[in-house]
């Protein structure tokens, strides 16, 4: 992640972005199989900002918060001293021209959306109770 300074003018992909990376995590999670695991990810849709993907490396729970150093006007207020993980994260995957939604093998962006999905993955999935 680069720092917005728009008195510099940078024109890179952060410039330009809405600090995307910056407005959510993702945590890898285990690969749901069973109806139980499936219903286990059903409840955690069942709350605000929580959606799932998976992607070719495995299944991830996204959670849609803001960092508490995104600046109003874009940008970290701790960049010289931002963690390792801000660091690290390369504009090479960027969700900038590629979102998530988009590019996931399988998205869920809510409870229905994977209800939809898993009553057409198990026959037996609305007696499941």
């Amino acid at each position: 992640m680069t720092e917005k300074n728009p008195k510099r003018g940078v024109a890179s992909k952060c410039a330009r972005c809405e600090d995307l990376c910056c407005r959510y995590i993702t945590v890898k999670i285990p690969a749901p199989r069973t109806i139980r695991d499936f219903d286990g990810l059903l409840w955690q849709l069942a709350h605000e900002n929580v959606q799932v993907y998976k992607d070719s490396s495995g299944w991830h729970l996204l959670v849609c918060n803001p960092c508490i150093h995104l600046r109003d006007q874009g940008g970290c207020k701790i960049y010289d001293r931002r963690p390792i993980t801000c660091r690290e994260h390369s504009t090479e995957n960027c969700e900038y021209r590629n979102p998530i939604s988009k590019t996931s093998a399988l998205f869920f962006d809510g409870y229905k959306a994977l209800d939809r999905y898993c009553k057409k993955k198990f026959k037996t999935w609305d007696r499941r109770f």
